[in-house]
């Protein structure tokens, strides 16, 4: 078997691919654009792009291996007959804890807490000669909106229950059965009720044609006043300046975003949005890390090495993707 790793993330999991094959496996890699020149006799492709190019560069290729979940740079297209396509999961409860961690970082206030105490200032019912500051709400009794009710929906699912907090859904279709615990999974004609009944609002939906600005102004004003947003999806579900002019204004608490509207694309400084987001007090700011854990890396080297050796065997690879349509 002839396999090529493309790009950054592709790369980093080699070594951990190898250690898992059973069977001899010849490795190329490098990034999309300079694995090109050699995709001539490669079989299997492990990359976060597929592209028409790339795909003509391989006229052997029997499988696209996605080595993360989001197929929204896959040409789909391209895909001919005999030319499978795969993704990875993995990184459901690295994101839950993610979610949460911030949920509660957020609505205690703990980046400000922090800054200020380390300048010797109490905000608390300990300090002297000032009132004590208003009581912090607790997740228990509060609604967790979950838009996308897929692997990482679940995780967030299972675990709010610890927190005591009701939970409620919308995805691509209504769901019948409803888990034992959620107020409701319904489809998109509920989304502006998730919007407003949610004090916290988790997006975990894949970016498609029907989500990219899914979240628009209007419905960014659905939200409680009192509410947070955790984006570990896409950024472009959500207008851009739609979602700074409600943090900058506090129409909406606060927020996390893990993912971002621009990324790097050489060595260097780069912002992450056109917005000046880097200004705002009331956001979490991460560089998309929140799916970055051991279990994440364990998991997909593990799914990639099996595919491998699957394809080698003509059988069809786990997690294969519908490619019609």
């Amino acid at each position: 078997m002839r396999a090529a790793f493309a790009g950054s993330f592709a790369v980093r999991l080699i070594e951990p691919v190898l250690k898992r094959l059973t069977i001899p496996c010849e490795i190329v890699s490098g990034d999309e654009a300079a694995i090109l020149h050699q995709l001539g006799n490669v079989e299997i492709l492990v990359s976060m792009t597929f592209t028409k190019e790339m795909a003509t560069a391989g006229p052997s290729l029997r499988l696209v291996q996605v080595p993360g979940a989001g197929l929204d740079r896959i040409d789909r297209a391209q895909l001919r007959p005999g030319l499978a396509l795969a993704n990875a999961y993995g990184h459901e409860a690295g994101i839950a804890e993610y979610v949460f961690g911030t949920m509660i970082a957020l609505s205690r206030a703990l980046q400000r807490l922090d800054r200020k105490l380390r300048a010797g200032q109490w905000e608390s019912q300990w300090s002297v000669g000032a009132p004590a500051p208003p009581l912090w709400p607790e997740l228990a009794g509060k609604t967790l909106g979950i838009l996308g009710f897929g692997h990482i929906g679940e995780a967030l699912a299972r675990r709010a229950y610890a927190f005591d907090m009701k939970v409620c859904a919308v995805r691509r279709q209504a769901q019948s059965d409803v888990p034992q615990g959620l107020m409701f999974v319904g489809g998109p004609e509920r989304l502006d009720e998730l919007l407003g009944v949610s004090d916290y609002l988790a997006i975990t939906l894949s970016l498609s044609p029907e989500t990219r600005g899914l979240i628009d102004a209007r419905r960014l004003n659905l939200m409680k006043p009192s509410a947070y947003l955790i984006n570990v999806a896409r950024a472009e579900i959500i207008d851009e300046w739609a979602l700074y002019d409600v943090l900058a204004s506090g129409r909406v608490a606060g927020a996390a975003l893990d993912v971002w509207y621009r990324y790097p694309t050489d060595a260097g400084s780069t912002a992450p949005a056109t917005a000046p987001f880097h200004s705002l007090n009331n956001l979490i700011m991460t560089p998309h890390v929140s799916g970055w854990t051991e279990g994440m890396l364990e998991a997909r080297a593990s799914l990639i090495a099996g595919n491998i050796e699957r394809t080698a065997r003509n059988e069809a690879p786990l997690n294969a993707v519908a490619v019609s349509g």
